[in-house]
Parts: structure tokens; C-alpha cells; sequence
């Protein structure tokens, strides 16, 4: 069976800033390349990858595509674009990305902005639209029930741009089967058929590092295959900050062992695969 890895960082320090590992005092504060996965991506029995945006800045995102172009198992980049500044983002648009085959969508790190509804600026909901109207996605990197909150509002307001919720807007694992207002407003999310889920890193959001297994996720897991549909959910390993909780592999084996449990074949065969190529639009 083919899998996508829907969500992989990579980043060097000589090629573009970090400002979120300056002060960073754990495993992730060294450079991660393409080629320190390639091991463990075979021993996981991923196929295709996406590279997801690690900066809010242009030198990231440029390397990214550069190493796609370099490694036929890299399909798509999620890249960053100055949202803030819609003439900026049409013109990088125009000049740079639109022409790439690679270039798939956009992230802007919001959850590390003091204000949780960043994204309903004005300027930023301008940007935003630019993408819709180029059929490019967007990664919505929440936190807080509060980011769920804004990503509704702004489908209400963009209803044909298509968006994630990286690592499932990081459900309350920790405190077990309760889901709260996190699935309350994932419920409400649902209603909404531009919304997507990408399961990806719940071995960091579980509070178990090194020690998570398929019980602790699977609640969440099924909570999202039922709330929004199959056909509205991939996969993601979210490597190298999976590190932080356990091996590549290992991410992979609890999420395949879960979608086993849940899933008929043919249905895990889109949740790990299918699904992902159509979101970002993978021929």
C-alpha cells in the first residue's frame, strides 16, 4: 500500500532562520536534511511526501522547492507567502510560485502570534482569497480552540478555500476520552466541507512521550473519520518534531495500527494516500 507523509519539516540554519528554535534547548536545535529520513521513511513504507513550511519567510520556502525538485519522492511544498501584505503575495505569486509544480499551499506559524485570530485581518482574509482563487490550500497550524474559532469565520467569509487542521488542532489526549470544547467545535467545523483533518502529531500532543501507543490516540482518531468523514482525512508524520515523542517508525506504526482497527483496507488506502494527493492537488 502507498503512503503519504503529508507533513514533514526539514530545515539548516545556513539556509534560512528559525526564529521559534533560537532559544530551543532539545533535539530539534540542529539541522534536519531529507536524507536523515530516508531510513526510516523506507522502514515506515512511506512512498510520496509533502514538505510543510518550518519559517515565516521566503528562504525556507525556496530551499523546500529546491530540494523537492531534487528527490522524485517529495510531490508537493506547503510554503509561506506574506499574508499580511496581499500585493506582496500576488506578486510572489505571479514571479515565483504559481508556475512551480511543486508550490501546493501555504502555513503561516499562527500559533505563534500573540492573537489568536490573526488570520480575520483584513489584509491577511485578502491574501487568503488570492489563494482560493488559485485552488492552493491552507495548513491551519492551531493550538487553542480559539484558532478553530477563527477558521470558521474565515469560511464564512472564504467559503471555497480549502484548509487543514494540522495535528487535528491538537485534541485534549491528555485528558483522555474527554474531547470538550475541542470537539465541540471541530463538530462545527465538520459542517463545513472545506475543512480537513490531517492526523499528525498526536505522539507529541499526548503527554507520554516515548510510551504512547494506539489506545492513547485511537478515540480522536475515530472522533475525526466519523465527525468528518473518511474522504476528509491523511496522514501526516510531522517529523523531525515527532522525534520528540518517539521514531518516525514508530509515529507510524500506532497511526497504521489505529486506521487498521477502524478502517476497511480500501478505505485506509485513501486516509493514507488517496486523500492527501487530491487535497493538494497531486496528479
Amino acid at each position: 500500500m502507498n503512503i503519504i507523509d503529508t507533513h514533514i519539516h526539514i530545515w539548516d540554519f545556513e539556509k534560512a532562520a528559525y526564529s521559534w528554535l533560537e532559544n530551543d534547548t532539545s533535539i530539534l536545535n540542529q539541522n534536519y536534511q531529507l536524507e536523515d529520513l530516508e531510513v526510516e521513511r523506507k522502514a515506515a513504507g512511506v512512498t510520496t511526501g509533502i514538505l510543510v513550511q518550518a519559517a515565516n519567510n521566503f528562504e525556507d520556502t525556496n530551499w523546500m522547492l529546491e530540494v523537492a525538485a531534487a528527490n522524485d519522492w517529495i510531490k508537493g511544498v506547503v510554503g509561506w507567502l506574506p499574508l499580511m501584505d496581499p500585493a506582496a503575495t500576488a506578486k510572489a505569486l505571479e514571479d515565483h510560485y504559481l508556475n512551480n509544480p511543486y508550490f501546493s499551499g501555504v502555513r503561516h506559524l499562527i500559533h505563534d502570534e500573540s492573537d489568536p485570530k490573526w488570520l480575520l485581518q483584513p489584509a491577511v482574509l485578502e491574501s487568503l482569497q488570492l489563494l482560493a482563487d488559485h485552488n492552493l490550500t491552507y495548513d491551519l497550524v492551531g493550538v487553542l480552540p480559539e484558532h478553530i474559532d477563527t477558521a470558521l469565520k474565515v469560511a464564512e467569509k472564504i467559503s471555497d478555500l480549502k484548509m487543514v487542521f494540522d495535528h487535528l488542532n491538537q485534541p485534549p489526549i491528555k485528558e483522555g476520552l474527554h474531547f470538550g470544547e475541542w470537539g465541540n467545535k471541530m463538530r462545527e467545523a465538520a459542517e463545513h466541507p472545506q475543512f480537513h483533518v490531517k492526523i499528525s502529531g498526536m505522539g507529541t500532543t499526548s503527554g507520554k512521550p516515548f510510551e504512547w501507543g494506539r489506545y492513547d490516540i485511537l478515540p480522536y482518531v475515530e472522533f475525526v473519520l466519523d465527525t468528518f468523514g473518511m474522504q476528509r482525512c491523511f496522514c501526516g508524520g510531522d517529523w523531525p518534531v515527532s522525534l520528540l515523542a518517539g521514531s518516525y517508525e514508530y509515529s507510524w506504526k500506532r497511526y497504521r495500527e489505529v486506521l487498521d482497527t477502524l478502517l476497511y483496507e480500501k478505505e485506509q488506502s485513501k486516509v493514507l494516500y488517496g486523500n492527501g494527493l487530491e487535497f493538494y492537488g497531486i496528479k
